[in-house]
């Protein structure tokens, strides 16, 4: 067998992955302190702030771009970890895996110092005082008042939890969870900036959120492949073909979204009039020639390593300058967020700036069915959801297994109630009216998932996902395997749990103030519907049960769960119709819709839909139930006709021998 040292190519030395990681790092922190330096009269002028002196100048975009070079890298390295290399057997990570973790705790600690550091830069860089000037009390009480401050303060906290969490893992089931975490050390950031103030910011936001997310997995999987083919680990062709696959798509996303989030920001003819249009250009030009080197790469790279494991030289040069020009392009991203925008030809108006678009009226059967405004995240999640699924059956059926119509029409009418919900009319309108954003919850809550339980999508992907060979390494397959047989699987698939879930949302979300919190933010927004969609489908899952849960209920217990839950959504609706207090008053006033000023009649009219929403999913639910019964019945029927079959009714005779017998004896004691 060769040794793991053996298949280092010629020229490579292990020893070399963290000086190659940390030049990647110093290129993007080099690239975005010079363009911010270039940049600073023009951010001085926007801001009308003083100069906060070099430290402030150069340390932010340089500690920024660092920082987010090592995020990338946590991201990358606990992907590697979760599906680019296979455990052992025994679920426990192999050494490959473990190296990669390892990895990425290094990087989460890193990404969580460069945050700490970017709190007081960022102090400093609003309120224009030099950083010297600044004492630690100032800073944290600075950072409760300034959205970017308390983002640096989110994403240290965050990319902590993720470090610590991570040193004592050695099984596989907890990397995804920590892949998750890397992940969500970005969301704060994504959430704050040019994208979330002014017009379209709902645009801005969700493309930047995939940007962000897209461009993480792309460069950070590519850092920690580059590192694992440098070290000369195992399964590198196998990991290179997973990952080749993954950076194809990333870089679509990265192509759609960032083209979007150029443009809802500045004119076409900005883009060669503007220092901020250029640098757009640029950012272009370098994901241009990422896609060519990423192309390039999968016919020579990949190629060369699925036919010779051991020849790595074609990879690892590719990716040596595939890494070199995502380290220049984070810095230029890092420089772009420096940089002002051109100013508005325009300014947005009032409801433009609250909610990101303007409304043209009141809610009318033609606005609600035709106005339509795509949501980049639950709209594209429903396109996808409904193509991947139709995918399955288009498997299924090549290999000439059936599958049910009535599941794949159930599957695509809740994507198009996904759709729906969130891009039509309907969608519009909901961040605007408590009427809109009650149907909009029904709709999300108790059709949609409803809906897409009927669908069976788990029991699909078992059916058309491939096998793992034995001593294969495991593939989707196996890991969707191992999360639903996981205890975290086990624990939300808990009646219990599930219905508080399903019911509980409610009542702390509209009755416990989280709403009129939850109103001016559109991250917020979109929490709201992950909860409703998540919650909705856990629980319908566990009730129609077409999919296999680690909790299997007999017929009688998915019943009284679907009945327990309702005098719940029943009172939830009469409290709204009854409340004299206006849930986002705050926020529906400043909006100054001259058409929409009865707000508490508006809201009494979403209690009445929230009363009478739960009455078409009910009858959903009890026709899957029963008939679900009845081919229960069925199936026990026939099978009792084959094991009579085989032993000729012995177990009937026997009955009737025993019955006989009895009646043989009665007479005789009479």
């Amino acid at each position: 067998m060769t040794s793991p040292s053996r298949l280092v190519p010629a020229g490579v030395r292990s020893s070399a992955v963290w000086p190659v990681l940390v030049g990647v790092g110093l290129l993007a922190g080099a690239v975005a302190a010079a363009i911010g330096g270039l940049s600073l009269v023009d951010a001085l002028t926007a801001t009308g702030l003083p100069d906060p002196g070099p430290v402030t100048t150069y340390g932010l975009p340089f500690f920024r771009a660092a920082g987010e070079i090592a995020a990338v890298i946590a991201v990358g390295a606990f992907l590697f970890a979760a599906f680019l290399t296979p455990p052992q057997t025994n679920g426990v990570l192999d050494a490959d895996g473990y190296r990669a973790l390892r990895l990425g705790t290094a990087a989460s600690a890193v990404w969580t110092v460069c945050a700490a550091l970017l709190l007081p830069l960022t102090v400093s860089d609003v309120s224009g005082q030099p950083l010297s000037k600044l004492d630690p009390m100032s800073v944290w009480s600075a950072a409760g008042l300034v959205d970017i401050a308390g983002a640096w303060r989110w994403t240290a906290f965050i990319a902590a939890l993720v470090t610590v969490v991570s040193i004592p893992v050695l099984r596989w089931t907890w990397t995804p969870i920590l892949l998750a975490g890397a992940l969500a050390t970005l969301l704060p950031l994504g959430l704050t900036g040019h994208s979330s103030s002014g017009g379209d910011h709902d645009l801005a936001t969700n493309s930047l959120l995939l940007h962000l997310g897209a461009g993480a997995l792309w460069a950070g999987g590519l850092l920690a492949l580059l590192a694992h083919a440098m070290r000369g680990g195992s399964h590198a062709d196998l990991a290179a073909r997973r990952f080749s696959m993954l950076a194809f798509w990333c870089f679509v996303v990265m192509a759609a979204s960032g083209v979007i989030n150029a443009f809802v920001r500045i004119e076409p003819s900005d883009l060669v009039s503007s220092r901020y249009g250029w640098l757009v250009l640029a950012k272009v030009v370098a994901l241009g020639v990422l896609g060519v080197i990423g192309w390039q790469q999968r016919r020579t790279g990949v190629a060369t390593l699925q036919k010779n494991p051991e020849e790595r030289r074609p990879l690892l040069r590719l990716a040596l300058v595939e890494a070199v020009v995502f380290g220049a392009t984070f810095g230029i991203a890092v420089g772009l967020g420096r940089t002002p925008p051109p100013p508005l030809r325009e300014q947005p108006s009032v409801v433009a700036v609250a909610i990101g678009y303007d409304l043209p009226g009141p809610p009318t059967l033609l606005r609600v069915l035709f106005d339509w405004r795509f949501d980049l995240i639950f709209g594209t999640a429903a396109i996808v959801l409904a193509v991947v699924y139709l995918l399955g059956v288009r498997r299924l059926r090549r290999r000439g297994d059936a599958w049910p119509v009535g599941r794949t029409l159930a599957w695509l009418s809740g994507c198009a109630a996904l759709l729906f919900a969130t891009s039509s009319g309907l969608g519009r309108y909901m961040t605007a009216m408590f009427s809109m954003h009650m149907v909009a919850h029904m709709v999300l809550s108790m059709l949609v998932p409803v809906l897409l339980a009927l669908g069976g999508a788990v029991t699909l992907a078992l059916r058309a996902l491939p096998t793992a060979g034995r001593g294969e390494p495991p593939g989707p397959r196996e890991w969707l395997l191992a999360a639903l047989h996981s205890r975290v699987s086990q624990f939300f698939t808990n009646p219990i749990i599930a219905t508080v879930m399903f019911v509980a949302g409610f009542y702390g979300l509209y009755f416990g103030g989280l709403f009129d919190a939850a109103l001016p933010e559109h991250a917020a927004h979109m929490l709201m519907n992950v909860h409703f969609l998540l919650s909705g489908y856990l629980f319908y899952w566990v009730v129609i049960g077409i999919d296999p849960t680690p909790r299997p209920l007999p017929q009688l217990g998915k019943v009284a769960m679907v009945f327990a839950s309702l005098p719940l959504h029943a009172f939830f609706g009469v409290v709204l119709m009854g409340s004299k207090t206006v849930l986002g008053e705050t926020f529906y006033r400043s909006l100054q819709l001259d058409w929409h000023t009865d707000l508490l009649s508006d809201q009494r009219t979403g209690g009445g839909i929230a009363w009478a929403a739960g009455e078409f999913p009910l009858v959903l639910v009890m026709i899957a139930l029963l008939i679900q019964w009845q081919r229960s019945d069925e199936r026990t029927a026939k099978r009792l006709d084959r094991a009579a079959d085989r032993d000729h009714d012995e177990e009937l005779a026997a009955y009737n021998n025993m019955l006989a017998e009895l009646a043989r004896r009665d007479a005789e004691s009479h």
